[in-house]
């Protein structure tokens, strides 16, 4: 990708969009173009509408949208949300078009999301949770300042609206960034 991407907040306009690109970043063989497919973790769905209107309404809360240059609004190029949590902020629901991976825009959105939680809210650090078995993931986090706190969270199992595992012994890892 060439040049910056144009950011925005979302709308519930934006719902369905939102929701392809998330998909197309993490489940199914169309997750398979780029490197953060989680395709061979879990089956069934990344997120859905009502969790991604729930993101955009909430408190102390915005969904960011990075669009293509030049290619005007509605183009999404990548997404994520940035929510307060007293002093930190929560970034999630973090995804490129998978066919634009590699090219830097994740860590366009990442530098916006968290200008953003220092500008907006005043937050001093940034966290996130990720899978703990993504160590490329995890790695990527790292090269960009985030830490694992060593603290962890279980997957949930039996809740389809966050995929349905491929294995049994999946796990969250808080990752923290200071700001």
């Amino acid at each position: 990708m060439t040049g910056l991407p144009t950011f925005r907040a979302a709308t519930t306009d934006d719902v369905d969009a939102i929701v392809a690109l998330v998909e197309s970043a993490y489940r199914g063989d169309a997750s398979r173009v780029g490197w953060t497919t989680e395709a061979d973790l879990l089956d069934g769905q990344r997120t859905d509408p009502d969790a991604v209107r729930g993101s955009i309404a909430a408190p102390d809360s915005v969904v960011v949208l990075a669009e293509h240059p030049g290619a005007g609004r509605g183009a999404l190029a990548a997404c994520c949300h940035v929510q307060r949590r007293g002093a930190r902020c929560y970034f999630g629901m973090f995804a490129v078009d998978p066919a634009r991976q590699g090219g830097g825009i994740g860590g366009q959105v990442m530098a916006y999301a968290e200008e953003l939680a220092r500008t907006r809210w005043g937050c001093s650090v940034m966290e996130m949770t990720v899978i703990r078995q993504r160590t490329d993931l995890i790695a990527f986090y790292e090269r960009r300042g985030y830490t694992d706190t060593g603290r962890r969270s279980p997957f949930p199992y039996g809740d389809e609206r966050f995929g349905v595992p491929r294995r049994d012994d999946l796990e969250f890892t808080l990752l923290e960034k200071g700001l």
